[in-house]
């Protein structure tokens, strides 16, 4: 017969189980990273410097545990910045340069933006508006689906935000349709929320971090300054074609019999959430008022030279106040902290990768004759880095780690080669952020594979037509709308 106190014992054991799992797998990912991080230092040329070699075995390990998610994300950025401290990498001040970054306050103003634009009706009025319209047809429906987050993109900044606020919307919609909503109809709607979230970060410098760490990047070692117009400029034609390239391929991949591509009802249900929306509010006006003087700062940076940065959080103070704004403070404060840690910590990373003299060495090592080769003819060198990113990408999954590592590398073999390194960093740039193919390539596809109704091998096909189709929309554009207005 058990005692009182051995009751309790089992059940304080039982909770503690409860609270802190013990997963043997993870527990092993977390040994191997540290066996890595050991064995890449081990193997570095004794000829390296001792920063270089120990940044290298510190990336490492950062990779390998981003790729396999032993534990939080965060907690690894948090890891990462306490062993380049405690081995003496760099300077304490080079740590923790990235967090002074303005573009660590942009992440910030827009996270708290998109909370301010949420306690209002304005994204929910969008999307029954736009599904109230299209959305009776599959490929209306699918379209749709692409559509929101592009509109999206110019208010809310985070990818991983826009794609959290659709996909409810479009599993709603799937309910609605009842059973035609199950099979290929599911996957194409599923995969369109993932892709479309992913293209939506193309032409809007404030809507994918990758493109704010390329800008902080280039900034920081070339001293080029990338406006908000340019960006849009030179990524805006691929914007607009991966929107329709990704439509096409999601209805050709995965095609629907003749009787499940129509459900009329949905529309009717969108319009029917849409009329218990009632009129819009002052609350909504005020919103659309202030999203309008953002972006509108934002497009005209050339002309009053603020930093992105300023412009939101200019957004930010307007949305609270009483009277003008649409929301309230405490509501705008509870942001993901965990995407601000990632942002200083790999904007960091970046730099201590670069000034530790890791950059340099793996430079020197890839300046083969043959790479300054290929980057010294614009185009071939446009070509070269959208096939060697996109490779490199699958390997070092995570967007930011793929930019804060290539775009150091590719800015000094450029240099070396006489070509443009703001070409060749907005080219890796733009690679880094189109990944179709792996779960684990962006934020987007994460969420929707979180829901357990699409697997990995859904992922695969459609993933590698648009990884091949984006290389031929950027070279596509290379030679016709970058060569026009002298990117090229």
């Amino acid at each position: 017969m058990n005692s009182p106190k051995m009751r309790e014992a089992t059940q304080l054991s039982s909770s503690t189980e409860r609270v802190f799992p013990i997963d043997a797998s993870k527990l092993l990912f977390l040994i191997l990273g540290a066996l890595l991080m050991l064995a890449i230092y081990g193997i570095l040329p004794e000829d390296y410097t001792y920063p270089a070699k120990m940044m290298l075995a510190i990336l490492a390990i950062g990779v390998f545990y981003w790729t396999f998610e032993p534990i939080p994300l965060g907690v690894t950025a948090l890891i990462l910045l306490v062993l380049i401290l405690l081995f003496d990498v760099v300077s304490i001040d080079v740590v923790f340069s990235g967090f002074s970054s303005p573009a660590v306050f942009l992440i910030i103003a827009g996270m708290m933006l998109a909370k301010g634009v949420n306690d209002t009706l304005l994204t929910k009025r969008l999307a029954y508006l736009i599904l109230a319209k299209w959305g009776g047809s599959a490929k209306g429906l699918l379209a749709s689906i692409l559509l929101i987050p592009q509109i999206q993109s110019f208010f809310i900044p985070a990818a991983a935000v826009r794609a959290t606020l659709l996909l409810p919307i479009a599993q709603m919609s799937l309910d609605t349709i009842g059973k035609k909503g199950k099979g290929n109809l599911q996957k194409v709607i599923l995969l369109g929320v993932a892709f479309g979230g992913t293209i939506s970060g193309t032409a809007v410098m404030t809507a994918a971090i990758g493109n704010i760490l390329t800008v902080e990047l280039v900034k920081k070692f070339l001293g080029i300054q990338i406006t908000y117009i340019q960006w849009f400029l030179y990524a805006a034609p691929i914007w607009l074609l991966m929107i329709p390239a990704a439509w096409f391929f999601l209805i050709k991949l995965f095609p629907l019999s003749k009787e499940n591509e129509q459900f009329p009802h949905v529309k009717e249900e969108m319009k029917g959430k849409l009329s218990e929306l009632g009129r819009i509010t002052v609350e909504e006006i005020k919103c659309i008022a202030i999203l309008i003087v953002i972006v509108g700062m934002w497009f005209t940076e050339s002309l009053h030279g603020l930093n992105p940065s300023i412009p939101a959080l200019i957004g930010v103070i307007l949305m609270a106040l009483p009277g003008i704004g649409c929301s309230n403070w405490e509501n705008m404060v509870k942001i993901n902290f965990d995407t601000i840690i990632l942002m200083g910590v790999t904007l960091s990373l970046g730099f201590s990768f670069n000034q530790s003299g890791a950059a340099e060495l793996v430079g020197d090592s890839l300046s083969t004759g043959l790479m300054l080769h290929l980057l010294s003819s614009p185009l071939i060198a446009v070509i070269s880095i959208l096939i060697i990113t996109q490779i490199l990408h699958l390997v070092v999954a995570n967007v930011s780690t793929a930019v804060v590592t290539l775009i150091p590398i590719f800015i000094g073999l450029s240099i070396k080669a006489g070509a443009d390194p703001v070409l060749i960093s907005i080219t890796a740039s733009l690679a880094c952020l189109h990944g179709y193919i792996l779960v684990v390539e962006s934020t987007p596809n994460i969420i929707v594979h979180s829901t357990g109704k699409i697997k990995q091998k859904e992922f695969l096909l459609p993933g590698l037509w648009l990884t091949l189709i984006n290389i031929v929309v950027i070279v596509l554009t290379a030679v016709t709308w970058w060569r026009w207005i002298g990117f090229l």
